[in-house]
């Protein structure tokens, strides 16, 4: 049984589908008590950050140190290989290079990031915006999930203290070289025919909830003349962002919240959050700022208010070009490419030399159910990036 089969029945989401594993709720803290015993029986040792991100090392924690991972949280209903697969491939890659006698002439190690996908908290890549200093921790310790919990308080639960949250230059000091496998979520490799590739870049992106606010009331007792709906608004916003994404941007409305909520209720507000990528932070701010315009007219004509709020925002990364053109080399002359996908390599990129492996998917679907990898593709991604530690590690 393969490492992801042993955690396949957790976090299972009878409703959605797929998986819903969140930052610091009971599933991700048993996918995290779960990590910290397969790292220990390979005799790995294991602490947690002031952020709450785990780490295992091999050998003596140290300076300039090889650093490897990825993420075990998901979005609601994702898919079972996004973040996982990074993980377990660290893993199976300490077990390679032990079968290959190898020892690393530098302290290395597996970094398990919390909340990545800011399925909870909203806020993606939290564990290392925090420790990068890229978010702040007061903003940080007063963000709530759907149910009103904050993070000061979800983490509290979790054993850590709350007050600890924020930069972390000794950790992040530690870094030497950091580098994260993924299953690629596109379909690059397989239109190149190969099993694994190297990241070249990531899309600038970003996340801003929008929040109209109207008048709630009778749905049978009300004329349509005497409405002020902020459902209308949204929904033509929601249109409008199809039509801002041009040119290669990618705009998305992926969740949208009516309060109350009732069938024969005219909501009082409307709050849907928008997620905008583009090839750089120019096009990503016209891209926003064509939907804002659209969502305050329409919000403007249907009597309404509007409210848009930043979460959160990630200029483009470009990979170390020295760093991505080593590692290619070291595997055969793999090929880069570029994903619209962030990640926790993205954060670090700004601050020490960082690489990405991807593993092909042979739909390219991901963030849902359908997320797919081949069981030999695995194997080539994990034995691929025990090549690059050995590489790296020596």
């Amino acid at each position: 049984m393969s490492l992801l089969d042993a955690i396949a029945d957790v976090g299972v989401d009878q409703r959605r589908g797929g998986y819903s594993r969140h930052g610091f709720d009971p599933v991700e803290l048993e996918l995290r008590s779960w990590f910290v015993a397969e790292a220990q029986a390979r005799g790995l040792a294991v602490e947690t950050d002031r952020n709450g991100t785990l780490w295992a090392w091999w050998g003596a924690p140290g300076d300039r140190a090889i650093v490897t991972g990825s993420h075990l949280d998901s979005v609601p209903g994702g898919g079972a290989f996004d973040g996982p697969l990074g993980v377990t491939s660290a893993l199976e890659a300490v077990d390679l290079l032990r079968a290959r006698g190898f020892t690393p002439g530098k302290p290395l190690a597996i970094a398990v990031f919390p909340e990545e996908e800011g399925g909870r908290f909203g806020v993606a890549c939290l564990g290392s915006r925090l420790m990068t200093g890229a978010l702040d921790p007061d903003k940080a310790r007063r963000l709530t999930d759907p149910d009103g919990v904050t993070l000061a308080d979800a983490v509290r639960s979790a054993g850590l203290d709350p007050a600890g949250l924020g930069r972390d230059p000794v950790g992040l000091g530690r870094i030497g070289t950091f580098v994260e496998l993924h299953v690629e979520q596109g379909r690059g490799l397989v239109d190149l025919a190969a099993p694994v590739g190297v990241a070249s870049s990531i899309l600038a992106h970003g996340r801003w909830r929008f929040t109209f606010t109207g008048e709630g009331n009778h749905a049978g007792a009300t004329m349509m003349g005497d409405r002020r709906d902020p459902m209308l608004p949204a929904a033509m916003t929601i249109a409008a962002t199809r039509k801002a994404a041009v040119a290669g941007a990618r705009a998305t409305v992926g969740r949208i919240v009516p309060n109350p909520g009732g069938t024969n209720v005219i909501a009082s507000s409307v709050t849907l959050w928008l997620d905008a990528r583009a090839d750089d932070t120019p096009r990503t701010r016209a891209v926003v700022a064509d939907i804002t315009a659209a969502a305050q007219a329409a919000a403007l004509a249907e009597g309404c208010e509007l409210t848009v709020t930043e979460e959160s925002y990630g200029d483009t990364v470009h990979f170390d070009p020295v760093l991505r053109d080593d590692l290619a080399a070291c595997l055969g002359g793999v090929p880069a490419l570029p994903t619209g996908a962030g990640h926790d390599a993205g954060i670090l990129a700004a601050h020490v030399p960082t690489a990405m492996l991807f593993v092909r998917n042979p739909t390219g679907v991901s963030h849902a159910p359908q997320e797919f990898a081949e069981p030999a593709d695995c194997a080539a991604g994990s034995a691929a990036l025990a090549d690059v530690l050995e590489h790296l590690a020596q």
